[in-house]
């Protein structure tokens, strides 16, 4: 049985931890450096926090269960998944973001905007460009 994601992201948008709120307030509206987030994302089986599908990066943010064994098995799954779709995954403790926001941001920036400025490892194929209708009046 598939479970629709899309109704239970938007509740979760609704109830926001007070960790999430401060941090969507610093990545809301392409304000960190140029880059648009998006919050509570589905992706597969999952949703994820943040996402910022230029740099093909996912900001994650734990609670006192993520500490837990069983917590700390299923983040390890989870961000697996993450990266088997070609994302980077941070994850930041929720008093981490309530403390210290600006160098979590800092930190979510330097990831994204580096990885948002390089070439994609998979390029798209060559089509009938320039170098092609050379060759043809030759």
């Amino acid at each position: 049985m598939k479970v629709e994601l899309t109704p239970l992201a938007r509740g979760l948008r609704r109830r926001q931890t007070d960790a999430e709120r401060k941090l969507w307030t610093g990545l809301r509206g392409s304000q960190l450096g140029g880059l648009k987030f998006r919050r509570q994302v589905p992706r597969g089986p999952y949703i994820a926090d943040f996402v910022c599908e230029k740099a093909l990066h996912v900001v994650e943010l734990d609670g006192g269960q993520h500490g837990e064994v069983k917590g700390m098995a299923n983040d390890e799954i989870r961000t697996a998944y993450f990266e088997s779709l070609g994302y980077s995954v941070v994850r930041f403790w929720n008093p981490e973001v309530l403390t210290n926001p600006k160098g979590v941001l800092d930190t979510i920036l330097n990831i994204a905007a580096a990885r948002a400025k390089t070439p994609s490892p998979n390029p798209l194929p060559k089509g009938r460009g320039l170098e092609t209708r050379e060759n043809e009046s030759q």
